[in-house]
């Protein structure tokens, strides 16, 4: 009987290449699948007009506060103190305000963030059930996908099936999806804006007292030619 348990380990680790072997896989790069897709670069297009337009309105805000800072500053000789208190308010409400609004529009799940997962969970959905078709008609186990935080170290041309994916969206194309130099796909990048803890403490540092400071102005990587069986 203990002969019989010692062997049994050994048994598996003898078949355990043999097992590894059976079953297939693949990887492939959705980004670069997703940097093909019209509807892709559609929703990022959106998604950066709306992110520029949101940023004009701050920086709207971040003038008009300028401007309190300005006329507070010129002022304060003649004011009395119920009359600067009262403009101390409002220069602090305006603070608040540009950091509220910071906050719903650039700031996690703020409306960018919800916009995005919007725009592109379709193209996702799109890709994800290529990328099944895919895996049920060359009989695969597993797909990674290199673009991922997987890190891969060395990547066999013959496993690739984005051009596979590709063809099941529709985009295969030998003009259009030769290789090229690798390098990252456009994405919406979140405008510097005031909340940062540099703005914070700047806020902090402007927030009149009884004399207030000025403020401060302000991967698509090579295809392989290569084809799978």
């Amino acid at each position: 009987m203990r002969r019989l348990l010692f062997a049994l380990p050994l048994l598996w680790l003898a078949l355990m290449p043999s097992l590894v072997r059976a079953q297939k896989f693949g990887y492939i790069d959705s980004e670069f699948i997703m940097s093909k897709m019209p509807a892709y670069a559609q929703a990022q297009q959106e998604l950066n007009t709306m992110s520029q337009n949101w940023q004009k309105d701050l920086e709207a805000q971040k003038k008009d506060l300028d401007r309190l800072y300005r006329t507070y500053q010129a002022e304060e000789v003649l004011l009395t103190e119920p009359m600067k208190k009262k403009r101390q308010d409002e220069i602090l409400k305006k603070e608040q305000d540009i950091k509220a609004y910071q906050n719903k529009v650039f700031g996690y799940e703020g409306q960018l963030f919800k916009k995005r997962q919007e725009l592109t969970k379709p193209v996702q959905d799109q890709v994800f059930e290529a990328v099944e078709k895919v895996a049920k008609k060359k009989q695969l186990a597993i797909i990674f996908d290199k673009s991922g935080d997987l890190t891969m170290l060395y990547t066999n041309p013959a496993h690739d099936y984005t051009e596979f994916v590709l063809e099941e969206l529709g985009l295969a194309s030998e003009e259009r999806n030769q290789p090229a130099a690798k390098g990252p796909v456009r994405t919406v990048e979140t405008p510097a804006t005031p909340g940062g803890a540099a703005d914070d403490a700047e806020f902090e540092d402007q927030r009149p007292a009884a004399k207030p400071a000025q403020p401060a102005k302000g991967k698509q990587p090579a295809r392989s030619g290569a084809r799978n069986n």
